[in-house]
């Protein structure tokens, strides 16, 4: 296929030609279909200012609809000779409408159909992971409450602390699950700008009407100075790399806490045999390793933010190739993600407290902080000397309902309030 750049049939240095391809072609699978769909607008906004005639435009329409089809059908690669998606699509076009498939790059360069692309790319992701984000929140409220009154130590300098539930361990992680929702919807509607139309990032004198393409595109607003846009490549990536990150630092938590919880030495949770994994030398073994394989993805995920970061940092302003070199990094992130928190919700769906197990590994301890409180309610003992005293207090039987039940300042374990996050869900 020809390139688009070439323009008088010289031969590219194939190592040149294998280095500067890269990993491009490969990952570009992903973006070709929001690449024909920025591409239907540019050809409808040619249409409108006369670049194109109306059979013209209803020619590349139908031939946008074929590759579609033919895409969905596996009939189209990406080959490092194509370099990317523009050279597929317009090299299909040019070959189903000849003279008409010449025009559909007038008034726009890759540099902004590849922007146009990433930005749909990032907003369609957005919405689907914010979807199975509010999923997963709501089986952990699922969980809360099922498990509310269950007993269990809460931590504090990996020691134990004070009494809590696994109702209100669950309900930590709805709620940081809907935080999570948030951030990425904060960071869709701070990518939902229009790139298209800013060419190599200095206009066009073509007239290309950018206010509708926007508005075919059904982004909320134009991503105004042509510059910015090219300037903006990396920045509005790191920002949905970071909502990525947030996601994943909730289920590695998760993930981490399960890994020690499930436990012979902690023993407060069984799990399903159906998400463990046994080990090649030792018979008794079940290993949850999907949980290692999610903390672990926190990190890749949270690198590939860095260098994402680090790729777009210090360039000089305008269109730089190495840009590129984000494409690796965001679509494998957002595939970790996809995945994770699917996973999570299989291994939450797999687990069940070991209330027995739980109480038998309290420490009396935990319960001086109660006693310190109850002498500064019932005795009007400052809490400083109410603090020594139950320091140096034995610990009795202790009603564990009792004591989870006086936890009552809201968002303790005595006052869930899970009805809060419920309303949060149906808002998401």
């Amino acid at each position: 296929m020809a390139k688009l750049w070439n323009k008088n049939d010289s031969k590219l240095n194939p190592a040149v030609e294998k280095y500067t391809a890269g990993t491009d072609y490969v990952f570009d699978v992903e973006l070709l279909p929001f690449d024909i769909q920025a591409s239907r607008a540019h050809a409808k906004g040619l249409e409108k200012i006369g670049i194109l005639a109306k059979d013209e435009l209803k020619e590349i329409l139908g031939a946008f609809d074929s590759l579609e089809s033919d895409f969905s059908a596996g009939k189209i690669t990406i080959s490092p000779q194509d370099e990317d998606c523009h050279t597929v699509i317009e090299n299909y076009l040019i070959e189903k409408t000849g003279e008409a498939g010449k025009k559909i790059h007038t008034g726009r360069s890759r540099n902004d159909q590849v922007a146009v692309a990433m930005r749909l790319y990032m907003k369609a992701r957005l919405k689907l992971l914010r979807a199975s984000t509010s999923e997963l929140a709501a089986q952990f409220l699922d969980a809360a409450e099922k498990y509310q009154e269950v007993p269990m130590p809460g931590y504090s300098h990996t020691q134990q602390a004070m009494l809590t539930t696994v109702g209100h361990y669950f309900a930590a992680f709805t709620e940081s699950l809907l935080d999570d929702s948030d951030i990425l919807l904060a960071a869709e509607k701070h990518l939902d700008k229009s790139p298209l139309g800013s060419a190599a990032g200095f206009g066009s004198s073509i007239g290309v009407d950018r206010e509708f393409t926007t508005t075919e595109l059904e982004f909320a607003a134009v991503q105004l100075n042509s510059l910015y846009v090219q300037n903006s490549r990396g920045k509005f990536e790191s920002v949905y790399m970071e909502a990525l990150a947030q996601v994943m630092l909730t289920l590695g938590k998760f993930a981490n806490d399960m890994l020690l919880f499930t436990s012979k030495e902690f023993d407060f949770f069984s799990v399903d045999d159906s998400v463990t994994t046994g080990s090649s030398i030792m018979p008794h073994k079940k290993n949850l390793d999907a949980l290692e394989i999610m903390r672990g993805n926190v990190s890749v995920v949270i690198g590939n933010q860095l260098i994402v970061k680090d790729i777009a940092k210090n360039l000089l302003s305008g269109y730089n190739r190495d840009g590129q070199l984000i494409k690796k990094p965001l679509f494998e992130s957002t595939k970790i993600v996809a995945d994770s928190i699917e996973v999570a919700g299989i291994m939450l769906a797999a687990l069940k407290p070991k209330p027995e197990s739980i109480a038998a590994k309290i420490n009396p301890g935990i319960f001086t902080a109660d006693i310190a409180n109850e002498l500064v309610t019932k005795e009007g003992m400052p809490f400083r000397d109410a603090y020594k005293k139950a320091a140096e207090a034995k610990v009795g039987d202790i009603n564990l309902t009792e004591n989870i039940a006086s936890k009552k300042s809201l968002g303790a374990p005595g006052n869930l309030s899970l009805d809060r996050l419920h309303k949060r869900i149906k808002g998401a």
